[in-house]
């Protein structure tokens, strides 16, 4: 779905999370980003991909990792999601979808023969200086943070 490619530069973001901080990309020099783009939070697989994550960000905080998950949902419904499941990390409200469309990944699904737009779940991997390291098409929701650390 996505046109961006590993090696190339991540489109910079500015963009309030769930409390309504303003997060941005040049907030992460300097350590390894994971932006996991979400289609909607409290469902099933959006809660097992943020729960797998969450299990393991200590290990990602030692590995140098950072982790920000975007959605298009308001920042009630992202600080509802966080407390429900103690999400240690911040989620983007990206109602107007600037972030979800700059990374390319906004556009049709299918879901029961029906075709709509919405978000492709996808997780970009950014190094130490905004460069795309590795791009996720195919998450595996309940094993996601293995996939990225590669064990």
């Amino acid at each position: 779905m996505t046109s961006l490619k590993k090696g190339d530069k991540a489109p910079n973001f500015e963009a309030k999370d769930q409390l309504g901080n303003t997060i941005r990309l040049q907030d992460y020099l300097g350590k390894k980003l994971v932006l996991f783009f979400y289609p909607k939070a409290n469902t099933p697989g959006c809660t097992a991909e943020a729960c797998d994550l969450r299990d393991h960000y200590t290990v990602f905080l030692a590995k140098g990792y950072d982790i920000v998950g975007v959605s298009a949902d308001a920042a009630k419904q992202q600080q509802s999601f966080t407390t429900k499941y103690e999400l240690p990390f911040p989620l983007l409200a990206d109602e107007d979808k600037e972030v979800i469309k700059a990374f390319g990944v906004w556009g049709p699904k299918k879901f029961m023969g029906k075709t709509f737009d919405g978000i492709h779940r996808t997780t970009f991997v950014i190094d130490e200086n905004g460069f795309i390291e590795e791009i996720f098409t195919k998450v595996k929701t309940k094993e996601h943070a293995t996939q990225i650390l590669g064990k």
